[in-house]
């Protein structure tokens, strides 16, 4: 894509999220896996920018490191969106084209309407009507429609609160004229600080119009409690879901599945009701997933069937045509093509070879309580029920171990291997051992 050597972008991500009640930066806090910030940026690296800035605080490494390569300055103090934007104009000093403003907390922001807003001349400011505008600067417009003032909600009179048409805070600006603006911007207002919103009536004084360009919404506008942040989760997942479904996905209960921004799927695959799909996680053409199993970071490839109640942790891959079965759970281990595991197991960093068999019950005990260790299980092996695989160990193939077993040493090809404690019977003891315990009983209860 050609860099469009007319627009520099500035994102506002220094806000701390103190009615988030955390102590995580606002924008990083996720949506669908995905930090808020990061759906932001997808659309801003689509509007290629020859400058891109992100303003954040001091000591939110959090956020330097998810807008990398991006230039990224510091807002030392919080004392508003006017004084937010002044670290990023020491960078844009010999830019001559337009200067896009947008807020971090705003994730989904509408790519078509941010295209008309760069290609008007003067201000372009962006307005969301709302029955509930809560939380908004409400927008004065003179007879023209043109944006006279915005107002911060705190203040509104009461006559200006019941207006509708609320600012959604993203603005696009000339940057010949931004820093002439910004710099004089006050702090005349309830909270004592500098607000962006001074711009429409600064850039009046220089003939220069501000227009509304108004943006359709679903749910709420914005991200600034832990509630807009379910609202905007929900319409993510929302989004996800029909996209996976146009793509060749057959999900029986929708809105009961819980996918990730980044899941990569085939076709004609089926999901069952309650179903987690968390980031990096991969399904290829023809995979079963059953109902409850959580799965992420991982590769499950065609054919594969998960579940019910199957966990596949990072770093792992489900083989084509493998099975995971009833409370497994798989964690950075390769299940090759054939495999399967049905029934209660767990499964750690293992290697385990084509059209092998876990019986019910298989441990791979993978950490000596300082380091993992590795296992690596050859194709054709049958592991029996109930047996306990202490690693590092390596079991060759058509191997077959005895169920119950407890195996510590290597096998090799087509061996057989039993790791059983001898067992004793002894004649009559299980009635002694209950005279023993009822007289016992007895004596308790008198």
């Amino acid at each position: 894509m050609t860099e469009n050597s007319n627009l520099a972008i500035i994102i506002l991500a220094a806000g701390k999220g103190s009615r988030m009640k955390s102590g995580l930066p606002k924008v990083m806090h996720k949506i669908a896996g995905r930090p808020m910030l990061g759906w932001l940026i997808e659309t801003c690296e689509s509007l290629n920018p020859t400058k891109f800035i992100v303003v954040t605080a001091p000591g939110m490494d959090e956020v330097v490191d998810a807008v990398s390569p991006h230039l990224v300055v510091f807002q030392k103090e919080q004392n508003g969106t006017g004084d937010a934007v002044k670290p990023a104009l020491e960078h844009l000093k010999d830019f001559k084209g337009r200067v896009l403003i947008l807020m971090g907390d705003e994730p989904f922001v509408n790519l078509t309407v941010i295209q008309d807003m760069i290609k008007y001349d003067g201000i372009a400011a962006m307005a969301v009507t709302l029955d509930d505008p809560a939380g908004l600067g409400r927008l004065m417009l003179d007879g023209d429609g043109y944006l006279k003032s915005i107002i911060e909600e705190k203040d509104c009179t009461a006559e200006q609160l019941k207006i509708k048409q609320g600012n959604a805070a993203n603005y696009c600006i000339p940057a010949d004229k931004l820093s002439n603006w910004v710099e004089q911007i006050t702090n005349d207002n309830a909270q004592n600080e500098y607000y962006l919103t001074d711009l429409p009536q600064i850039a009046a004084k220089d003939g220069i119009k501000t227009k509304v360009f108004n943006v359709d919404i679903e749910g709420s506008w914005g991200i600034n409690n832990r509630e807009q942040l379910a609202a905007h989760e929900k319409l993510a997942q929302q989004k996800l879901r029909q996209k996976a479904m146009q793509q060749g996905v057959t999900m029986m209960d929708p809105e009961s599945v819980t996918l990730s921004w980044d899941t990569e799927f085939g076709q004609d695959i089926i999901i069952e009701p309650n179903v987690y799909l968390g980031p990096w996680t991969s399904i290829e053409d023809n995979v079963v997933i059953h109902a409850f199993s959580y799965i992420e970071g991982a590769i499950i490839e065609e054919g594969a069937e998960i579940g019910p109640y199957a966990r596949i942790r990072p770093k792992s891959v489900i083989g084509q045509g493998a099975s995971v079965g009833n409370f497994i759970e798989v964690n950075r281990s390769h299940l090759k093509a054939g495999a399967k595991a049905k029934h209660v197991s767990y499964l750690g960093d293992a290697t385990i070879g084509e059209k092998t068999n876990i019986g019910a019950g298989t441990i791979i005990a993978n950490y000596d309580g300082f380091f993992k260790h590795e296992t690596h299980i050859g194709k054709n092996v049958f592991v029996g029920s109930n047996s306990t695989i202490i690693s590092p160990v390596d079991i060759d193939d058509g191997a077959i171990i005895a169920a119950g077993s407890n195996i510590n040493k290597n096998i090799t090809e087509n061996a057989m291997a039993i790791g059983r404690s001898k067992q004793e019977n002894h004649p009559g003891w299980a009635t002694q051992y209950r005279n023993i315990k009822s007289e016992q009983k007895k004596r308790e209860e008198d």
